[in-house]
Protein backbone atom coordinates (compact mmCIF):
# COMPACT_ATOMS: atom_id res chain seq x y z
CA UNK A 1 0.00 0.00 0.00
CA UNK A 2 1.26 3.50 -0.81
CA UNK A 3 2.64 5.17 2.32
CA UNK A 4 0.78 8.36 1.42
CA UNK A 5 -2.45 6.59 2.29
CA UNK A 6 -1.14 6.22 5.83
CA UNK A 7 -1.33 8.97 8.44
CA UNK A 8 1.61 10.90 9.87
CA UNK A 9 1.19 11.27 13.64
CA UNK A 10 2.33 14.07 15.95
CA UNK A 11 2.16 13.91 19.76
CA UNK A 12 3.60 15.83 22.71
CA UNK A 13 4.83 13.64 25.57
CA UNK A 14 5.72 16.78 27.53
CA UNK A 15 5.70 20.54 27.07
CA UNK A 16 1.98 21.30 26.75
CA UNK A 17 0.24 22.99 29.67
CA UNK A 18 3.60 23.62 31.32
CA UNK A 19 6.92 25.39 30.88
CA UNK A 20 9.44 22.56 30.74
CA UNK A 21 10.05 18.87 29.94
CA UNK A 22 9.65 19.40 26.22
CA UNK A 23 9.36 16.15 24.28
CA UNK A 24 7.58 15.69 20.97
CA UNK A 25 7.17 12.72 18.63
CA UNK A 26 6.60 12.58 14.88
CA UNK A 27 5.88 9.16 13.36
CA UNK A 28 4.97 7.64 10.01
CA UNK A 29 4.47 3.88 9.69
CA UNK A 30 7.64 2.17 11.00
CA UNK A 31 9.67 5.40 11.44
CA UNK A 32 9.64 7.68 14.47
CA UNK A 33 11.66 10.73 15.49
CA UNK A 34 11.77 12.22 19.00
CA UNK A 35 12.29 15.98 19.26
CA UNK A 36 13.94 17.10 22.52
CA UNK A 37 13.88 15.37 25.89
CA UNK A 38 13.79 17.87 28.75
CA UNK A 39 13.10 18.06 32.45
CA UNK A 40 10.94 20.38 34.50
CA UNK A 41 12.09 21.57 37.89
CA UNK A 42 9.54 20.87 40.63
CA UNK A 43 7.53 23.57 42.33
CA UNK A 44 7.28 23.73 46.12
CA UNK A 45 4.34 21.32 46.33
CA UNK A 46 6.40 18.41 44.92
CA UNK A 47 8.28 17.76 48.13
CA UNK A 48 11.52 15.83 47.85
CA UNK A 49 11.34 15.61 44.05
CA UNK A 50 14.48 16.55 42.10
CA UNK A 51 13.12 16.56 38.54
CA UNK A 52 9.90 15.97 36.66
CA UNK A 53 10.26 13.99 33.42
CA UNK A 54 8.05 13.59 30.39
CA UNK A 55 6.24 10.26 30.21
CA UNK A 56 8.06 8.21 27.55
CA UNK A 57 6.41 4.88 28.54
CA UNK A 58 4.70 4.63 25.15
CA UNK A 59 8.13 4.56 23.45
CA UNK A 60 9.15 1.32 25.16
CA UNK A 61 6.91 -0.69 22.82
CA UNK A 62 8.07 1.27 19.75
CA UNK A 63 11.85 1.15 20.12
CA UNK A 64 12.39 -0.56 16.77
CA UNK A 65 10.70 2.43 15.05
CA UNK A 66 12.94 5.11 16.61
CA UNK A 67 15.26 6.60 13.99
CA UNK A 68 16.77 9.22 16.25
CA UNK A 69 16.47 11.92 18.88
CA UNK A 70 16.69 15.48 17.51
CA UNK A 71 17.76 18.28 19.89
CA UNK A 72 16.87 21.91 19.14
CA UNK A 73 19.25 23.50 21.70
CA UNK A 74 21.06 22.88 24.96
CA UNK A 75 18.73 24.09 27.72
CA UNK A 76 17.69 21.78 30.54
CA UNK A 77 14.03 21.80 29.57
CA UNK A 78 15.11 20.30 26.23
CA UNK A 79 18.07 18.02 27.12
CA UNK A 80 17.82 17.39 30.89
CA UNK A 81 15.88 14.12 30.54
CA UNK A 82 18.20 12.40 28.05
CA UNK A 83 20.27 10.50 30.62
CA UNK A 84 17.05 9.07 32.09
CA UNK A 85 15.61 8.26 28.64
CA UNK A 86 18.72 6.34 27.59
CA UNK A 87 18.51 4.15 30.67
CA UNK A 88 15.17 2.83 29.42
CA UNK A 89 14.99 3.38 25.65
CA UNK A 90 17.47 2.48 22.91
CA UNK A 91 18.23 5.59 20.84
CA UNK A 92 20.36 4.79 17.75
CA UNK A 93 21.57 8.37 17.12
CA UNK A 94 21.24 11.83 18.65
CA UNK A 95 21.16 14.75 16.21
CA UNK A 96 22.30 17.74 18.23
CA UNK A 97 23.78 21.23 17.89
CA UNK A 98 27.43 21.47 18.89
CA UNK A 99 27.10 23.06 22.35
CA UNK A 100 24.08 20.95 23.27
CA UNK A 101 26.07 17.85 22.30
CA UNK A 102 28.91 18.78 24.66
CA UNK A 103 26.43 19.40 27.49
CA UNK A 104 24.73 16.06 26.81
CA UNK A 105 28.04 14.16 26.82
CA UNK A 106 28.91 15.78 30.15
CA UNK A 107 25.55 14.74 31.66
CA UNK A 108 25.84 11.17 30.42
CA UNK A 109 29.38 10.90 31.75
CA UNK A 110 28.30 12.11 35.21
CA UNK A 111 25.60 9.40 35.36
CA UNK A 112 27.76 6.69 33.75
CA UNK A 113 25.30 6.31 30.88
CA UNK A 114 26.82 5.20 27.55
CA UNK A 115 26.64 7.86 24.84
CA UNK A 116 25.07 6.81 21.53
CA UNK A 117 26.25 8.03 18.16
CA UNK A 118 25.99 11.82 17.77
CA UNK A 119 25.57 13.84 14.58
CA UNK A 120 26.10 17.61 14.73
CA UNK A 121 23.23 19.78 13.49
CA UNK A 122 23.89 22.76 11.24
CA UNK A 123 21.98 24.40 8.39
CA UNK A 124 23.65 22.13 5.83
CA UNK A 125 22.48 18.92 7.54
CA UNK A 126 19.70 16.96 5.87
CA UNK A 127 18.28 13.90 7.62
CA UNK A 128 16.78 11.58 5.02
CA UNK A 129 14.95 8.35 5.76
CA UNK A 130 12.33 6.35 3.89
CA UNK A 131 9.49 8.71 4.89
CA UNK A 132 11.18 11.82 6.32
CA UNK A 133 13.36 14.62 4.97
CA UNK A 134 14.42 17.01 7.75
CA UNK A 135 16.28 20.31 7.30
CA UNK A 136 17.25 22.96 9.85
CA UNK A 137 17.25 26.75 10.17
CA UNK A 138 19.15 28.95 12.62
CA UNK A 139 17.15 30.69 15.35
CA UNK A 140 18.14 33.26 17.95
CA UNK A 141 17.84 32.14 21.56
CA UNK A 142 19.78 32.68 24.80
CA UNK A 143 22.18 29.84 24.03
CA UNK A 144 24.31 29.45 20.89
CA UNK A 145 23.53 26.75 18.32
CA UNK A 146 19.73 26.94 18.45
CA UNK A 147 17.72 25.54 15.57
CA UNK A 148 14.22 25.03 14.27
CA UNK A 149 13.39 22.40 11.68
CA UNK A 150 11.20 21.61 8.70
CA UNK A 151 10.08 17.97 8.59
CA UNK A 152 8.86 16.86 5.18
CA UNK A 153 6.54 13.85 5.41
CA UNK A 154 4.37 11.96 2.90
CA UNK A 155 1.38 14.00 4.18
CA UNK A 156 2.86 17.50 4.28
CA UNK A 157 5.55 19.62 5.94
CA UNK A 158 5.75 20.13 9.71
CA UNK A 159 7.77 23.05 11.11
CA UNK A 160 8.99 22.86 14.73
CA UNK A 161 10.56 26.14 15.88
CA UNK A 162 12.34 25.11 19.07
CA UNK A 163 12.75 28.09 21.42
CA UNK A 164 13.31 31.35 19.55
CA UNK A 165 13.11 35.11 19.43
CA UNK A 166 13.88 37.72 16.76
CA UNK A 167 16.82 39.90 17.77
CA UNK A 168 18.13 42.21 15.05
CA UNK A 169 21.25 43.10 17.05
CA UNK A 170 22.07 39.83 18.80
CA UNK A 171 25.31 38.84 20.46
CA UNK A 172 25.46 35.78 18.17
CA UNK A 173 24.11 35.05 14.67
CA UNK A 174 20.84 36.52 13.42
CA UNK A 175 17.94 34.10 12.91
CA UNK A 176 17.76 32.90 9.30
CA UNK A 177 14.50 34.60 8.36
CA UNK A 178 15.26 34.08 4.68
CA UNK A 179 15.27 30.31 5.06
CA UNK A 180 12.13 30.45 7.21
CA UNK A 181 10.36 32.45 4.50
CA UNK A 182 11.57 30.01 1.81
CA UNK A 183 10.16 27.08 3.80
CA UNK A 184 6.90 29.02 4.13
CA UNK A 185 6.85 29.65 0.37
CA UNK A 186 7.18 25.91 -0.28
CA UNK A 187 4.06 25.33 1.85
CA UNK A 188 3.76 24.31 5.51
CA UNK A 189 0.96 22.01 6.63
CA UNK A 190 1.46 22.21 10.40
CA UNK A 191 3.42 24.65 12.59
CA UNK A 192 4.52 23.82 16.15
CA UNK A 193 5.73 27.06 17.74
CA UNK A 194 7.16 28.20 21.12
CA UNK A 195 4.45 29.86 23.27
CA UNK A 196 6.43 30.86 26.39
CA UNK A 197 5.92 34.62 25.93
CA UNK A 198 2.61 34.50 24.05
CA UNK A 199 0.94 36.57 26.79
CA UNK A 200 3.50 39.39 26.57
CA UNK A 201 2.86 42.23 24.09
CA UNK A 202 5.48 43.82 21.88
CA UNK A 203 9.00 42.78 20.97
CA UNK A 204 11.59 41.36 23.36
CA UNK A 205 14.63 43.51 24.12
CA UNK A 206 17.84 42.79 22.30
CA UNK A 207 20.63 41.06 24.20
CA UNK A 208 22.77 44.10 23.34
CA UNK A 209 20.48 46.22 25.60
CA UNK A 210 21.42 43.95 28.52
CA UNK A 211 25.07 44.44 27.63
CA UNK A 212 24.64 48.22 27.95
CA UNK A 213 22.74 47.96 31.26
CA UNK A 214 25.39 45.75 32.84
CA UNK A 215 28.07 48.17 31.67
CA UNK A 216 26.23 51.05 33.36
CA UNK A 217 25.98 49.18 36.67
CA UNK A 218 29.67 48.29 36.60
CA UNK A 219 30.55 51.95 35.91
CA UNK A 220 28.23 53.20 38.68
CA UNK A 221 29.85 50.93 41.29
CA UNK A 222 33.60 51.12 40.59
CA UNK A 223 34.73 50.39 44.15
CA UNK A 224 32.35 47.58 45.09
CA UNK A 225 32.76 43.87 44.63
CA UNK A 226 30.15 42.68 42.13
CA UNK A 227 28.31 39.37 42.52
CA UNK A 228 26.39 38.45 39.38
CA UNK A 229 23.87 35.59 39.23
CA UNK A 230 22.48 34.33 35.95
CA UNK A 231 21.47 31.14 34.16
CA UNK A 232 24.59 29.06 33.56
CA UNK A 233 23.12 27.86 30.26
CA UNK A 234 22.80 31.42 28.89
CA UNK A 235 26.17 31.31 27.20
CA UNK A 236 25.65 34.52 25.22
CA UNK A 237 25.03 36.34 28.52
CA UNK A 238 28.13 34.77 30.04
CA UNK A 239 30.29 35.89 27.11
CA UNK A 240 29.37 39.55 27.38
CA UNK A 241 29.60 39.46 31.19
CA UNK A 242 33.19 38.32 30.71
CA UNK A 243 33.76 41.13 28.18
CA UNK A 244 32.23 43.69 30.56
CA UNK A 245 34.55 42.50 33.34
CA UNK A 246 37.51 42.77 31.01
CA UNK A 247 36.57 46.33 30.02
CA UNK A 248 36.25 47.26 33.71
CA UNK A 249 39.54 45.62 34.70
CA UNK A 250 37.89 42.98 36.87
CA UNK A 251 38.85 39.34 37.32
CA UNK A 252 36.13 36.66 37.42
CA UNK A 253 35.70 33.90 40.00
CA UNK A 254 33.19 31.17 39.20
CA UNK A 255 30.79 29.59 41.70
CA UNK A 256 28.51 26.64 40.97
CA UNK A 257 29.27 23.40 39.13
CA UNK A 258 26.98 24.16 36.19
CA UNK A 259 28.58 27.60 35.83
CA UNK A 260 32.03 26.03 35.62
CA UNK A 261 30.80 23.50 33.05
CA UNK A 262 29.20 26.17 30.85
CA UNK A 263 32.30 28.38 30.95
CA UNK A 264 34.50 25.40 30.02
CA UNK A 265 32.26 24.55 27.04
CA UNK A 266 31.98 28.20 25.95
CA UNK A 267 35.77 28.50 26.07
CA UNK A 268 36.25 25.23 24.21
CA UNK A 269 33.85 26.39 21.47
CA UNK A 270 35.59 29.74 21.10
CA UNK A 271 32.91 32.00 22.59
CA UNK A 272 35.23 33.02 25.45
CA UNK A 273 38.81 33.72 24.38
CA UNK A 274 40.49 35.23 27.46
CA UNK A 275 41.26 32.37 29.86
CA UNK A 276 43.51 34.56 32.03
CA UNK A 277 40.53 36.56 33.32
CA UNK A 278 39.44 33.69 35.59
CA UNK A 279 40.73 33.37 39.14
CA UNK A 280 40.07 31.10 42.12
CA UNK A 281 37.98 32.08 45.14
CA UNK A 282 41.17 32.33 47.24
CA UNK A 283 42.66 34.77 44.73
CA UNK A 284 39.39 36.74 44.69
CA UNK A 285 39.52 37.15 48.48
CA UNK A 286 43.05 38.59 48.27
CA UNK A 287 42.26 41.15 45.55
CA UNK A 288 40.74 44.58 46.10
CA UNK A 289 36.92 44.28 45.81
CA UNK A 290 36.93 46.76 42.92
CA UNK A 291 38.94 44.23 40.88
CA UNK A 292 36.59 41.27 41.35
CA UNK A 293 33.34 39.90 39.91
CA UNK A 294 31.87 36.71 41.35
CA UNK A 295 29.86 34.92 38.63
CA UNK A 296 27.51 32.38 40.17
CA UNK A 297 24.45 30.19 39.86
CA UNK A 298 21.34 30.71 41.97
CA UNK A 299 19.41 33.42 40.11
CA UNK A 300 16.20 31.46 40.79
CA UNK A 301 16.70 31.29 44.55
CA UNK A 302 17.64 27.60 44.50
CA UNK A 303 18.47 26.71 48.13
CA UNK A 304 21.67 24.78 47.32
CA UNK A 305 22.97 27.09 44.58
CA UNK A 306 25.99 29.35 45.05
CA UNK A 307 24.13 32.64 45.60
CA UNK A 308 21.88 31.11 48.26
CA UNK A 309 24.92 29.78 50.12
CA UNK A 310 26.55 33.21 49.97
CA UNK A 311 23.37 34.98 51.14
CA UNK A 312 22.91 32.49 54.01
CA UNK A 313 26.56 32.75 55.07
CA UNK A 314 27.11 29.05 54.33
CA UNK A 315 29.70 29.33 51.59
CA UNK A 316 33.13 28.17 52.72
CA UNK A 317 34.99 30.49 50.36
CA UNK A 318 33.04 33.75 50.15
CA UNK A 319 31.63 35.97 52.90
CA UNK A 320 29.15 38.68 51.91
CA UNK A 321 30.41 42.21 52.55
CA UNK A 322 28.16 45.22 53.32
CA UNK A 323 29.25 47.13 50.20
CA UNK A 324 28.74 44.22 47.78
CA UNK A 325 26.63 44.81 44.65
CA UNK A 326 24.49 41.82 43.63
CA UNK A 327 22.97 41.63 40.14
CA UNK A 328 20.18 39.19 39.23
CA UNK A 329 20.62 38.94 35.45
CA UNK A 330 17.51 36.80 35.01
CA UNK A 331 13.75 36.83 35.41
CA UNK A 332 11.80 34.50 37.71
CA UNK A 333 10.69 31.18 36.25
CA UNK A 334 7.02 30.61 37.20
CA UNK A 335 6.89 29.30 40.77
CA UNK A 336 10.29 30.70 41.83
CA UNK A 337 9.33 34.28 42.78
CA UNK A 338 9.04 33.57 46.52
CA UNK A 339 12.42 31.82 46.66
CA UNK A 340 14.08 34.72 44.84
CA UNK A 341 12.47 37.30 47.13
CA UNK A 342 13.73 35.44 50.20
CA UNK A 343 17.30 35.60 48.89
CA UNK A 344 16.97 39.30 47.97
CA UNK A 345 15.71 40.13 51.48
CA UNK A 346 18.66 38.29 53.04
CA UNK A 347 21.07 40.21 50.80
CA UNK A 348 19.51 43.55 51.79
CA UNK A 349 19.63 42.63 55.48
CA UNK A 350 23.39 42.12 55.17
CA UNK A 351 23.86 45.51 53.54
CA UNK A 352 24.28 44.50 49.91
CA UNK A 353 22.95 46.61 47.05
CA UNK A 354 20.74 44.53 44.75
CA UNK A 355 19.88 45.08 41.09
CA UNK A 356 17.06 43.15 39.44
CA UNK A 357 15.48 43.48 36.01
CA UNK A 358 13.56 46.80 36.08
CA UNK A 359 12.59 49.60 33.73
CA UNK A 360 15.68 51.49 34.94
CA UNK A 361 18.13 48.67 34.29
CA UNK A 362 17.42 45.96 31.69
CA UNK A 363 19.76 43.37 33.20
CA UNK A 364 17.85 40.51 31.56
CA UNK A 365 15.94 39.87 28.39
CA UNK A 366 13.99 36.76 27.55
CA UNK A 367 15.17 34.29 24.95
CA UNK A 368 11.56 33.70 23.92
CA UNK A 369 9.55 35.61 21.32
CA UNK A 370 6.86 38.02 22.48
CA UNK A 371 3.58 38.60 20.65
CA UNK A 372 4.85 40.72 17.74
CA UNK A 373 7.71 38.28 17.09
CA UNK A 374 5.29 35.35 17.20
CA UNK A 375 3.16 37.10 14.60
CA UNK A 376 6.25 37.64 12.45
CA UNK A 377 7.05 33.93 12.60
CA UNK A 378 3.46 33.06 11.68
CA UNK A 379 3.67 35.40 8.67
CA UNK A 380 7.00 33.92 7.57
CA UNK A 381 5.86 30.30 7.82
CA UNK A 382 2.19 30.81 6.82
CA UNK A 383 1.02 27.35 7.98
CA UNK A 384 -2.30 25.81 7.02
CA UNK A 385 -2.68 24.38 10.55
CA UNK A 386 -1.18 25.56 13.83
CA UNK A 387 -0.41 23.83 17.15
CA UNK A 388 1.07 26.12 19.85
CA UNK A 389 3.59 24.26 22.02
CA UNK A 390 5.87 24.83 25.01
CA UNK A 391 3.73 26.78 27.44
CA UNK A 392 1.04 26.78 30.08
CA UNK A 393 -2.52 26.51 28.74
CA UNK A 394 -3.11 30.27 28.98
CA UNK A 395 0.02 30.78 26.85
CA UNK A 396 -1.07 28.18 24.30
CA UNK A 397 -4.54 29.75 24.08
CA UNK A 398 -3.08 33.25 23.65
CA UNK A 399 -0.75 31.97 20.93
CA UNK A 400 -3.68 30.32 19.14
CA UNK A 401 -5.48 33.70 19.18
CA UNK A 402 -2.42 35.29 17.55
CA UNK A 403 -2.72 32.62 14.88
CA UNK A 404 -6.32 33.68 14.21
CA UNK A 405 -5.14 37.29 13.83
CA UNK A 406 -2.61 36.05 11.28
CA UNK A 407 -5.33 34.46 9.12
CA UNK A 408 -5.20 30.89 10.40
CA UNK A 409 -8.84 29.75 10.74
CA UNK A 410 -9.93 28.96 14.28
CA UNK A 411 -10.87 25.41 13.27
CA UNK A 412 -7.28 24.92 12.05
CA UNK A 413 -5.66 25.63 15.44
CA UNK A 414 -5.16 23.00 18.12
CA UNK A 415 -4.66 23.78 21.82
CA UNK A 416 -3.75 20.33 23.09
CA UNK A 417 -2.69 18.45 26.21
CA UNK A 418 0.23 16.09 26.60
CA UNK A 419 -0.75 12.78 25.03
CA UNK A 420 -3.19 14.23 22.49
CA UNK A 421 -2.45 13.01 18.96
CA UNK A 422 -2.69 14.94 15.71
CA UNK A 423 -2.84 13.13 12.36
CA UNK A 424 -1.71 14.51 9.01
CA UNK A 425 -3.17 13.00 5.86
CA UNK A 426 -2.98 14.38 2.33
CA UNK A 427 -2.31 17.92 3.56
CA UNK A 428 -5.04 17.97 6.20
CA UNK A 429 -4.67 17.79 10.00
CA UNK A 430 -7.16 16.45 12.55
CA UNK A 431 -7.30 15.08 16.09
CA UNK A 432 -6.63 11.37 16.47
CA UNK A 433 -7.42 10.43 20.09
CA UNK A 434 -4.85 10.41 22.87
CA UNK A 435 -2.58 8.25 24.97
CA UNK A 436 -2.49 8.33 28.80
CA UNK A 437 0.32 10.56 30.08
CA UNK A 438 1.56 10.90 33.66
CA UNK A 439 4.40 12.96 35.09
CA UNK A 440 7.44 10.88 36.03
CA UNK A 441 9.18 11.96 39.23
CA UNK A 442 12.90 11.60 39.97
CA UNK A 443 13.65 11.31 43.69
CA UNK A 444 17.37 10.86 44.31
CA UNK A 445 18.49 7.92 42.18
CA UNK A 446 14.97 6.52 41.88
CA UNK A 447 12.89 7.15 38.77
CA UNK A 448 9.14 6.73 38.68
CA UNK A 449 8.57 4.93 41.99
CA UNK A 450 7.29 8.06 43.74
CA UNK A 451 3.68 8.67 42.74
CA UNK A 452 0.94 11.10 43.64
CA UNK A 453 -0.03 9.13 46.76
CA UNK A 454 3.48 9.53 48.22
CA UNK A 455 3.52 13.22 47.30
CA UNK A 456 0.17 13.60 49.06
CA UNK A 457 1.54 11.91 52.20
CA UNK A 458 4.57 14.23 52.15
CA UNK A 459 2.29 17.26 51.97
CA UNK A 460 0.27 16.01 54.93
CA UNK A 461 3.42 15.34 56.94
CA UNK A 462 4.71 18.82 56.12
CA UNK A 463 1.53 20.51 57.34
CA UNK A 464 -0.09 18.22 59.96
CA UNK A 465 2.73 15.88 60.91
CA UNK A 466 2.81 12.22 61.91
CA UNK A 467 1.23 10.45 64.89
CA UNK A 468 2.64 7.02 65.75
CA UNK A 469 0.58 4.61 67.90
CA UNK A 470 2.71 1.85 69.48
CA UNK A 471 0.94 -1.19 70.94
CA UNK A 472 2.38 -4.18 72.79
CA UNK A 473 -0.05 -7.10 72.64
CA UNK A 474 -0.05 -10.56 74.18
CA UNK A 475 -1.55 -12.43 71.25
CA UNK A 476 -2.07 -15.72 73.07
CA UNK A 477 -4.08 -14.21 75.90
CA UNK A 478 -5.55 -11.41 73.78
CA UNK A 479 -4.59 -8.55 76.06
CA UNK A 480 -2.54 -5.36 76.04
CA UNK A 481 0.64 -5.64 78.08
CA UNK A 482 1.00 -1.89 78.59
CA UNK A 483 -1.09 1.12 77.69
CA UNK A 484 -0.57 2.48 74.14
CA UNK A 485 2.46 4.69 73.60
CA UNK A 486 1.78 7.80 71.50
CA UNK A 487 4.60 9.69 69.84
CA UNK A 488 4.44 12.46 67.23
CA UNK A 489 6.57 14.41 64.76
CA UNK A 490 5.33 17.74 63.43
CA UNK A 491 1.91 17.34 65.12
CA UNK A 492 2.17 18.47 68.74
CA UNK A 493 4.84 18.60 71.43
CA UNK A 494 4.01 15.56 73.60
CA UNK A 495 5.23 17.02 76.91
CA UNK A 496 3.10 20.15 76.44
CA UNK A 497 -0.10 18.32 75.40
CA UNK A 498 -0.46 15.53 77.95
CA UNK A 499 -4.26 15.82 78.12
CA UNK A 500 -4.59 15.37 74.36
CA UNK A 501 -2.13 12.46 74.33
CA UNK A 502 -4.05 10.78 77.21
CA UNK A 503 -7.32 11.04 75.28
CA UNK A 504 -5.71 9.45 72.21
CA UNK A 505 -4.24 6.69 74.40
CA UNK A 506 -7.63 5.96 75.98
CA UNK A 507 -9.35 5.93 72.58
CA UNK A 508 -6.70 3.56 71.23
CA UNK A 509 -7.15 1.22 74.25
CA UNK A 510 -10.89 1.02 73.66
CA UNK A 511 -10.41 0.26 69.95
CA UNK A 512 -7.77 -2.40 70.70
CA UNK A 513 -9.79 -4.14 73.43
CA UNK A 514 -12.89 -4.24 71.21
CA UNK A 515 -10.90 -5.87 68.44
CA UNK A 516 -9.25 -8.38 70.82
CA UNK A 517 -12.67 -9.52 72.09
CA UNK A 518 -13.75 -10.59 68.60
CA UNK A 519 -13.81 -14.32 67.84
CA UNK A 520 -11.65 -13.76 64.83
CA UNK A 521 -8.82 -11.32 65.58
CA UNK A 522 -6.77 -9.84 62.74
CA UNK A 523 -3.76 -7.54 63.07
CA UNK A 524 -4.68 -5.98 59.73
CA UNK A 525 -8.19 -5.21 60.96
CA UNK A 526 -6.78 -3.69 64.15
CA UNK A 527 -4.37 -1.42 62.22
CA UNK A 528 -7.11 -0.29 59.85
CA UNK A 529 -9.51 0.38 62.73
CA UNK A 530 -6.87 2.47 64.57
CA UNK A 531 -6.07 4.51 61.45
CA UNK A 532 -9.76 5.14 60.70
CA UNK A 533 -11.01 5.94 64.18
CA UNK A 534 -7.97 7.77 65.57
CA UNK A 535 -7.87 9.90 62.41
CA UNK A 536 -11.50 10.97 62.92
CA UNK A 537 -10.95 11.46 66.65
CA UNK A 538 -7.85 13.66 66.17
CA UNK A 539 -9.67 15.78 63.57
CA UNK A 540 -12.53 16.22 66.04
CA UNK A 541 -10.16 17.24 68.86
CA UNK A 542 -7.69 19.42 66.95
CA UNK A 543 -8.89 20.05 63.39
CA UNK A 544 -5.61 18.60 62.13
CA UNK A 545 -5.05 15.57 59.89
CA UNK A 546 -1.74 13.92 60.79
CA UNK A 547 -0.74 10.65 59.18
CA UNK A 548 -1.59 7.85 61.64
CA UNK A 549 0.97 5.04 61.79
CA UNK A 550 0.13 2.04 64.03
CA UNK A 551 3.07 -0.11 65.18
CA UNK A 552 2.09 -3.38 66.88
CA UNK A 553 4.59 -5.42 68.87
CA UNK A 554 3.52 -9.03 69.39
CA UNK A 555 4.31 -10.99 72.55
CA UNK A 556 3.30 -14.60 73.23
CA UNK A 557 3.58 -14.89 77.01
CA UNK A 558 3.33 -18.35 78.54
Amino acid sequence: MNSKNKETLVCALGGLGEVGKNMYVVAHEEELFIIDCGVMFPEDDLMGIDYVLADYTVLKNMQEKIKGLIITHGHEDHIGGISFLLQNINIPVIYTPNIAGKLIKNKLSERNVPCPKMVTINEELNIKTKYFNIEFFTTTHSIPDSFGMAIKTPNGTIVETGDFKFDLTPIGPVANMGKMAAIGNDGVTLLLSDSTNALVPGFSNSESVVDEALGEIFSANPNARIILATFASNIYRLTHIIETCKENNRKVALFGRSMNTSIEIATECGYIKDKDIFITSDEANKLDPSKVCLLCTGSQGEPLAALSRIANGNDRNITLMPDDVVIFSSSPIPGNAMSINRIINKLYLKGAKVYTNTSEYDVHTSGHAKQEELKLLLRLIRPKYFMPMHGEYRMLASHASLGHLCDIPKENTFVLKNGDILALKDGNVYRKGNIPINDIYVDGNRIGDVGLSIIKDRKIMSTDGVLVVILNIDLKNKKMLIEPNITTRGFVVVNENQDLIKKIQDKTSIITLNELEKDYFSLTDLKNRIILEINSYVIELTGRRPIIIPMILISNEK
